[in-house]
């Protein structure tokens, strides 16, 4: 709806589209923070019977939110490569790298929250979720978990934490490498102790179905980007954005 509603601007001009937009959006943010929360929550969490957390719908969105980020400057960046998309600024991207460092702080907020709101109130009953990834199935998943926080954490904390790293695109591609391959291995973390056990591992059914959803992402996405042209052209904000500075 959105796509078809910005292609009928870049015919049509006005504003009528762009306010269609945003009601669009805006229904979509609420239909999205109900559906991704039960998602969480049947799909996921319920692999684990006997374990619970208030805090699990906020924790896989804050990693989906933080991986789209990713995905999005990353997508940005190989386009600016091949001579698209000129007009993007390096404040463009410093706002890009803002939002997966900000990002990526508060995915570490919520997975740190979740342990400590069982700490806190003092549950023991509950720490079986946190002691099945880092002490069971004979250690298996503990390097996964501690790669997990370096990954998503520490690495674009480092990364990102200079004004000049946002600006420039080789630490972009970095961030955005850590940042996704961080939560493919937070999404291995959250399904294969509850569901594998100790037969946990990488092989070729885990690298294969990478391979075959990002081929299907980048056939896709490359494909519908030569149906349209790459600038909002009638967008009533269009010269605010290409002459964004900060």
């Amino acid at each position: 709806m959105m796509r078809k509603k910005s292609i009928e601007e870049d015919l049509n001009g006005g504003t009528q589209n762009f306010f269609d937009m945003v009601r669009i959006g805006t229904g979509f943010v609420v239909a999205m923070g109900i559906s991704s929360s039960l998602s969480a929550w049947d799909w996921v969490m319920s692999i684990d019977t006997h374990w619970f957390s208030t805090m699990f719908g906020w924790y896989m969105f804050s990693s989906w939110h933080v991986t789209g980020l990713a995905t999005i400057t990353l997508t940005v960046l190989l386009l600016k490569d091949k001579g698209y998309m000129q007009y993007v600024s390096d404040s463009h991207l410093h706002d890009l790298g803002k939002f997966m460092f900000a990002f990526s702080i508060f995915w570490t907020y919520v997975w740190f929250a979740q342990f400590l709101l069982i700490y806190y109130a003092n549950m023991p009953e509950e720490t079986i979720y946190f002691l099945e990834r880092w002490e069971g199935h004979n250690k298996v998943y503990k390097a996964v978990e501690i790669l997990n926080v370096f990954m998503n954490f520490f690495f674009p904390f480092l990364i990102m934490m200079t004004r000049d790293a946002k600006r420039t695109p080789i630490f972009l591609k970095i961030c955005c490498f850590f940042v996704i391959v961080g939560h493919y291995l937070d999404f291995y973390q959250m399904i294969m102790p509850g569901t594998v056990g100790p037969h946990g591992g990488f092989g070729l059914v885990e690298f294969g179905t990478v391979i075959l959803f990002a081929s299907a992402f980048v056939y896709v996405v490359s494909t519908e980007l030569t149906k349209a042209s790459l600038v909002a052209k009638n967008h009533p904000l269009l010269e605010e954005s290409l002459h964004h500075d900060i």
